[in-house]
């Protein structure tokens, strides 16, 4: 189990909505490593998954902490711009109570340990934050502790589950002498090599 004990998801947080900051309206309809998702409906998934996991560390159970992922395409607020860099700071604060990380509380719909929510938040994090810089060509660099908190999860998920397969899908064979964030990127399911097409 991935050790989330002196995790904070402030600097990742803060990355993410640099990220989404630095995204053109003219690109919101591009392709995105996420493959069920172009870049508009993956930052409706960051919007609605800040609220969720903010709601997750409160307790606050309810309609946000209920949905599942899948339940249809993530719609984007229209004052994203404000909406989803607050919400994203009211999440990492969320997780700083102690209290956050005991008990139980949901996430998507699945009741899970406090301190297994933040494992899943954290990787949420860094894996959409990774598909957010590549599709919108900005550079990457994780907060390392954020990295390696979802590297053990995506890890521990994948020898937990069917041969090849990860907590996202297939997983994608990655050296193992490679950066952490592509072993990382490969255990989500994703290729590290995911270049956006070039425009015809």
């Amino acid at each position: 189990m991935p050790d989330t004990t002196t995790l904070d998801l402030g600097p990742q947080a803060r990355l993410v909505a640099r990220l989404a900051g630095g995204v053109p309206d003219a690109a919101l309809a591009d392709p995105t490593p996420c493959p069920e998702y172009g870049v508009r409906e993956l930052l409706g998934h960051l919007a609605g998954l800040a609220v969720a996991f903010r709601d997750a560390a409160r307790k606050d159970l309810g309609p946000t902490t209920d949905t599942a992922p899948g339940a249809g395409a993530p719609s984007l607020p229209a004052d994203w711009r404000e909406s989803l860099p607050r919400a994203l700071a009211e999440m990492a604060e969320a997780w700083r109570e102690p209290a956050a990380r005991t008990g139980m509380t949901r996430a998507g719909g699945v009741d899970l340990p406090g301190e297994i929510a933040l494992a899943v938040a954290a990787d949420e994090l860094v894996v959409h934050g990774w598909d957010l810089a590549r599709a919108t060509g900005q550079g990457y660099a994780p907060d390392h502790a954020a990295l390696g908190v979802a590297h053990a999860f995506l890890r521990q998920a994948a020898e937990d589950g069917d041969p090849g397969r990860g907590a996202f899908g297939v997983l994608v064979p990655v050296p193992d002498d490679a950066p952490l964030i592509d072993r990382t990127i490969g255990l989500s399911g994703r290729d590290p090599r995911w270049t956006a097409a070039p425009p015809p």
